[in-house]
């Protein structure tokens, strides 16, 4: 037989493009268009219903970005469609390209019920099936005019960010609002013709499958009647029955289909714009979990949720039927889908406290798995908290994208820092916006790594970010899939079915062990920096205000704070999406994430500062309250005292010019130019910089990356480098311990005070830059005299260690990565820890010096500041201020030590006398992370804390308040069922805890 196929192929993409599918719509009438634009912000919806609208024609243009439109269609269904099926067409003036990234509307009935969602790929509203004729159609649509952000022409600087600068210019052009004739048939035919024709591109070209279905295509086109497309549909159907029915092998794979919509909380879009999407989004899908009984649709993030539930309780109705009934399936037990690299210990644990409390009280379903398909990388301490929170299992897609090595496995355990370990699957359909394509299924069940010993996987349906979710036609596709020859087998299922099913069938998946690392999206480590600083500094403040307020509250009966922290936490977790606290978002969102960190600041800094008056009592006495976790300069962990000083620091001229610090413990040279030449251990007898270098050097690269500007830092930006070695002026400061450096380069200028603390081994960096370049990437270098083959990182609950030579392309590709409050690198002995109070980024480079000594030179850079130009044009313009510490001689316990302290500063406080702490750790390898009291509002005390060190501690708790049990809970404050009763002798709790083991105690009060 001569080969034919690609003439049969053409034939079906142009009959189905230009006959089938428009007969779907064989007649349709107009329908009657007036608009109201609403001034500023949206409008309840009672108003928008309410206001009264002028006529606008299709072919216009409307909506100013950002703005919202209030449509009103009305007309009357002809006579003459009596018995047919009838839908309203609406079209906003979509790109079908775009779902999600442009206009959407939300449909109501006149008295506010709404119908559903509008989108690029979901148009229609069923209007009657069938119609009786003559009824009066009236609709309302409040269409949002949002602009598009990331168009054809991607990451290219525009100001349509910001409602502030984005212009008042109609976005778009109504192009459809018609009634219309709705034949089923026809677009049953559609989806047989789409699913063939698909599938049959993906089979070998030689193998006999491909051909029968090529066959049956031919016959059915041949029974179309292209002058007469409905009537014949059912006659070109039937050609294809017998293709449709042959069932899938026995040993296809198996594709759990889970409906869905990521929706960035937010992203190129506004807080207040995600609320309205959800609500759109949850109105499509309740309304198709009606129309389809096979259909589950899973929607994570708890925040996404509430809003549903604060701002649509219409919607929320219809969302809580649809929960009771099995099929609309919380997802994930999150606040919401967090950035797991850079959120702090606590609130990692809070994101989850907060996002499966919510499920458990409102549905009374806990979450099995965290769900989290667009996070950039995961942090090696993530496992421990999703089982300390009581779930056990991980879904995410992005590591998919990593630009070097393809991850070997989509099933697996994944073992954290302290040695517990997850069930993870990452979808071998590589998307989670899985539309039921035959190329995505194919892809799935070729590029699935576990073939063999595991026969499952998962795919994420539906359009996102607004685009709508599951539409009907992947519904229609997913049924033909379902037993198919030649495809995957296709099934609806809810997260927790397919986690079931996968873990039975592959009981010892391999293991990975560490970091989840991207390698992509580096530079979200540092973009934004004023959202990245205000989130540290919230987390300690939140921390602060939870301690002081639980002792005051058991000391002196002090009203504990329950909801305003409640409110607090959740804002802070809301800021943590992995598209805020990253920094990729539009400068909208940074602006207003500005000002609410603002607010959040000035209520715990009350809340603090209420809690330390009740504590200290009238008075004189000066007292230092130390929130810290390691007792300082006398004064103890979560406890008030007088602080102790102890030695002095001397200044004086250096030889060669510049300045001299000497404290007795620590001697640093600082040269002309603001350098820092040496810094000498005294006690250790050796130098801590490299010969022939300088610390404190700032170094200036080009920032231009591929793609991804506000995401990425492509590899090729070391290639170039400025170092910043003049200086304006080197001056000795005032109080007689520090130096005072400035510089100029470019636009910008940084002023430097560079100090050592009496009696203390570490040299303070304080950095204020005024910056105003664009493109460019600040970097703050240390390099050091130190032969480390590996570094250590703070992380969630502990530390990760990264090598600092680059072996593999494993190693080579982490060239910027993340830490909390530390960097350390060591040799056997004798340490350097490199101390932050807000930055993340950061990289560790080795060298061998080829003359002198052949020592081995190892180099930490933070991550200071970038600029650039997509999403937000002027992404970190202006002042930001650093803090930084080099502590020579440090191991790991003073690199967790000096990384709390210079995070949570002393308050200075007046009043009658000491104030004990409620709890002591005579241990300072088990780090206190949390003393609250208990969410439901008991008043118990619960006290969290891990060992952080990476060894085995043993420690007594001492709790210095009336208790009458104690017992240990996981994050959620639940008794754990299968964990022994801690030892204890009267207040004095004995632990034992693995290294870097995670434990919360929860104190019933006497």
């Amino acid at each position: 037989m001569h080969d034919d196929r690609s003439l049969v192929e053409a034939r079906l993409r142009r009959v189905l493009e230009e006959r089938i599918r428009p007969a779907v719509y064989p007649e349709s009438v107009p329908l009657e268009v007036a608009v109201w634009h609403a001034p500023g912000e949206p409008v309840p919806v009672a108003e928008g219903l309410a206001a009264e609208p002028e006529p606008i024609e299709v072919g216009a243009r409307w909506g100013a970005p950002w703005g919202t439109s209030w449509f009103r269609v009305t007309g009357t269904v002809p006579e003459a469609w009596a018995g047919r099926t009838v839908e309203a067409l609406l079209d906003l003036g979509f790109d079908e390209n775009m779902p999600g990234f442009q206009c959407e509307g939300l449909v109501y009935r006149p008295d506010g019920t709404p119908v559903k969602g509008l989108n690029p790929r979901n148009q229609w509203v069923r209007i009657g099936a069938p119609v009786a004729g003559g009824e009066e159609v009236r609709l309302h649509i409040e269409a949002a005019s949002n602009p598009v952000i990331l168009d054809y022409h991607p990451f290219r600087p525009t100001q349509l960010g910001d409602k502030e600068t984005a212009g008042s210019d109609p976005q778009y052009t109504l192009t459809r609002m018609d009634l219309a004739v709705f034949d089923e048939t026809v677009w049953q035919l559609v989806i047989d013709l789409e699913v063939l024709g698909e599938l049959m591109a993906e089979l070998p070209v030689e193998s006999a499958r491909r051909w029968e279905i090529l066959r049956a295509v031919e016959r059915a086109l041949d029974a179309v009647d292209l002058q007469d497309v409905n009537g014949t549909a059912a006659r070109a159907r039937s050609q294809l029955t017998e293709v449709l029915a042959a069932p899938a092998v026995p040993s296809a794979h198996r594709i759990s289909a889970v409906g869905h919509a990521h929706i960035d909380s937010a992203w190129l879009w506004p807080l207040r714009e995600t609320v309205r999407k959800v609500a759109r989004t949850t109105s499509n899908m309740t309304a198709l979990l009606e129309d389809e009984p096979d259909f589950v649709f899973a929607m994570s993030q708890a925040q996404q949720w509430a809003w549903v539930k604060e701002h649509r309780p219409e919607v929320w109705a219809r969302v809580k039927k649809a929960v009771a009934d099995g099929r609309f399936v919380p997802a994930g037990g999150m606040w919401v889908e967090s950035d797991t690299n850079m959120p702090g210990s606590e609130a990692m644990a809070r994101q989850f406290v907060h996002g499966k409390r919510f499920f458990l009280d409102e549905f009374g379903i806990e979450n099995d798995e965290a769900w989290l398909p667009d996070t950039f990388g995961f942090a090696a301490g993530l496992p421990q908290i999703i089982r300390a929170a009581g779930s056990t299992r991980l879904l995410t897609q992005k590591i998919s994208w990593s630009q070097t090595n393809q991850f070997p496995h989509h099933t697996f355990q994944w073992e954290g820092i302290d040695g517990t370990r997850i069930f993870t699957h990452f979808p071998p359909v590589d998307t989670y916006n899985c539309s039921m394509k035959g190329s995505e299924i194919a892809h799935a069940a070729r590029n699935f790594k576990d073939k063999g010993v595991a026969w499952h996987s998962l795919a994420p349906t539906g359009w996102g970010d607004g685009g709508g979710g599951t539409t009907r036609e992947m519904v229609a596709k997913a049924a033909r899939l379902r037993d198919l020859e030649g495809s995957a087998r296709v099934e609806w299922e809810t997260p927790q079915a397919f986690f079931d099913k996968a873990e039975a069938e592959y009981p010892d998946p391999p293991v990975w062990v560490g970091e989840l690392y991207l390698e992509l999206h580096r530079a979200t480590l540092t973009s934004q920096a004023r959202t990245k600083q205000d989130n540290r500094r919230s987390e300690h403040l939140l921390r602060e205000a939870e301690l002081w307020a639980a002792t005051a509250a058991v000391r002196t009966g002090f009203a504990y704070p329950y909801e305003e922290l409640d409110r607090i936490w959740k804002t802070v977790l809301l800021h943590q999406f992995h598209d805020i606290l990253p920094g990729s978002s539009i400068a909208w969102v940074h602006r207003e994430a500005r000002a609410t960190y603002g607010r959040i600041a000035e209520k715990l800094n009350g809340i603090i500062d209420a809690a330390q008056r009740a504590l200290a009592g009238e008075g004189t006495t000066p007292l230092v309250f130390n929130a810290a976790p390691h007792p300082r300069a006398g004064v103890p962990a979560g406890g008030a005292a007088p602080a102790r000083t102890e030695g002095e620091t001397a200044l004086a001229p250096r030889t060669d010019g510049g300045h001299v610090l000497d404290n007795g413990l620590l001697r640093i040279e600082i040269d002309a130019q603001g350098l820092v030449v040496s810094v000498y251990d005294i006690e250790a007898d050796r130098e801590t910089i490299a010969p022939g270098r300088a610390a404190n050097l700032l170094q200036l690269h080009p920032d231009f990356p591929n793609m991804w500007d506000a995401w990425d830092v492509d590899e090729f930006y070391r290639n170039t480098v400025t170092d910043l070695t003049d200086a304006d002026s080197v001056t000795a400061g005032e109080d007689g311990a520090s130096v005072r450096i400035a510089r100029s380069f470019g636009a910008s200028r940084v002023t430097q005070v560079l100090s050592l603390p009496p009696g203390e081994r570490r040299l303070v960096l304080d950095t204020e830059v005024d910056w105003h370049e664009t493109e460019k990437f600040l970097k703050l270098a240390f390099p050091l005299d130190v032969h480390a083959e590996r570094y250590a990182s703070e992380t969630q609950f502990g530390h990760f260690h990264r090598p600092t030579h680059t072996n593999t392309s494993w190693e080579a590709a982490k060239f910027e990565a993340c830490n909390h409050r530390f960097v350390h690198v060591a040799e056997p002995g004798w340490g350097v820890a490199v101390v932050n109070d807000s930055t993340y980024g950061h990289d560790v480079t080795r060298t061998v010096r080829t003359d002198g000594d052949r020592g081995t030179t190892t180099t930490v850079r933070v991550s200071l500041l970038r600029a650039p130009r997509f999403p937000d044009p002027e992404t970190d313009q202006g002042v930001h201020r650093f803090r930084h510490a080099l502590v020579p001689g440090a191991d790991i316990g003073d690199a967790v030590r000096e990384g709390w302290r210079l995070n949570l500063p002393e308050r200075h406080v007046t009043g009658a006398g000491e104030v004990a702490p409620l709890v002591t750790v005579d241990e300072d390898a088990v780090v206190v992370t949390a003393v609250k009291l208990a969410d439901d509002g008991s008043g118990d005390v619960v006290v969290r804390f891990h060992e952080a060190c990476g060894g085995r501690a043993r420690a007594t708790l001492t709790a210095d308040f009336a208790f009458a049990s104690v017992t240990v809970t996981d994050l959620l404050e639940r008794p754990l069922p299968d964990a022994a009763a801690p030892e204890r002798d009267r207040g004095r709790i004995r632990l034992a805890l693995r290294p870097f083991e995670l434990m919360t105690l929860r104190f019933r009060r006497a």
